[in-house]
């Protein structure tokens, strides 16, 4: 078997007489072997506790504490408990020592005088154990790393197979819920289109008396804005995806754009039985922002607030506080608890409230989030069940700290 000889193999000796320890030196030295030198017990333990060392050659015969009591302390501490030792006796009392020498754990006696090639010998065998022990430890510790990142690389593939799947039922249940609110425009559209079909074939020309043609074409816009509105929101969800959404701001007041969506949202609100109160400074805010995406940001609350609101009055409040512009939307319906509130805002989620009262895909506070923070700005909800909820839109004004 090959000797891993890039272990270096750390040798200590130990011997009261200075000239036993450099002949003992000659003998053990060679490539890849420090050799430390102790004159006593004490130093010894000193150079133990700051090396880990291949072998320890101890002389038996020492002043104070000798080699002995030295291996029964070594024995009795973890970090030298497992070096090897052999002692170093005076020739004619191998006998008397080895039973004592084993005792204290020995694996093995030398002679005096020292035979070179018996020690060497010997030395050779405890330093190439001690470097096989060590490169197998390395490479245990080597596997077990590798398991380790065999097993982190598991629990990544899994966690993207989850991921994996979540896309793929959210892309399930967005096609559905496309299909399922296109569907709804389109069917009333086409049953409106057989109904006339079926007066102009009867003759019935009363169906469309001049005074119910408005009546009509409202109906026919309202369902056709309903998809294009779909259509909008799923163009604008794949622009933020590939990070193409199209900001373009140019100097706008804040509060005659939100009165000019409260008022477009009239009719909306007088079906929904909400009164909208707004509110906002004489003199107007205004800013840098892109009037068409903050239009959106507006209308998607507002809607939200009618929607959810339960026929309870809804409050627009525009103004202005420090460096930032402020938009806030206040209804007193249904709203949201504490644990959906940061979901809310993700792609097609909605709770099971909100699915429960109106229709739609879950895209709308996205939309809004991703639009303010393309501005520089945050939205924050303010709610609980059962007593509304609080929408603040906060954009920087010029000249505000980034």
């Amino acid at each position: 078997m090959h000797m891993p000889s890039d272990v270096e193999s750390k040798l200590l000796i130990v011997d009261d007489l200075p000239e036993n320890l450099l002949a003992l030196e000659g003998l053990v030295r060679g490539h890849g072997r420090p050799v430390f030198k102790a004159q006593s017990a004490e130093e010894a333990l000193g150079l133990m506790l700051a090396h880990e060392f291949a072998l320890a050659i101890l002389d038996v015969q020492m002043p104070g504490m000798n080699g002995f009591e030295l291996a029964e302390l070594m024995r009795g501490t973890e970090r030298t408990r497992h070096i090897p030792i052999i002692f170093v006796s005076a020739a004619g009392r191998e006998m008397d020592y080895a039973f004592k020498g084993y005792e204290s754990g020995a694996v093995d006696f030398l002679q005096k005088p020292l035979d070179p090639h018996v020690v060497a010998s010997k030395v050779n065998v405890f330093v190439e154990l001690y470097r096989h022990k060590k490169a197998l430890r390395r490479e245990v510790e080597a596997m077990a790393l590798l398991h380790r990142e065999q097993e982190a690389l598991v629990q990544q593939l899994q966690c993207a197979q989850r991921e994996l799947e979540r896309a793929v039922r959210m892309r399930d249940d967005f096609m559905s819920m496309v299909s399922h609110e296109l569907r709804t425009p389109l069917n009333t559209l086409y049953l409106e289109t057989q109904v006339r079909k079926l007066h102009l074939g009867k003759g019935n020309t009363a169906h469309f008396a001049p005074e119910r043609l408005p009546a009509m074409i409202e109906r026919d816009q309202r369902q056709i804005q309903n998809m294009v509105r779909l259509i909008d929101d799923m163009l604008d969800v794949t622009r933020m995806r590939s990070g193409a959404l199209s900001i373009q701001p140019r100097p706008i007041d804040l509060a005659a754009l939100a009165r000019g969506v409260v008022e477009s949202l009239a009719q909306q609100a007088e079906a929904a039985g909400s009164a909208i109160s707004f509110d906002a400074p004489s003199e107007g805010v205004r800013g840098q922002w892109d009037d068409f995406r903050i239009e959106q940001v507006i209308t998607n609350l507002l809607t939200n607030a009618l929607r959810y609101g339960g026929g309870k009055p809804v409050e627009v409040h525009v103004g202005a506080s420090h460096d930032w512009a402020q938009i806030i939307v206040r209804d007193q319906g249904m709203g949201i608890a504490p644990e959906d509130q940061a979901r809310v805002f993700e792609q097609f989620e909605r709770t099971e409230a909100s699915r429960k009262r109106a229709a739609g895909l879950g895209l709308g506070l996205y939309i809004t989030r991703q639009i303010v923070q393309a501005h520089g700005g945050r939205v924050e909800l303010e709610s609980a069940a059962g007593v509304g909820s609080t929408f603040r839109v906060s954009l920087p004004l010029p000249g505000a700290a980034k």
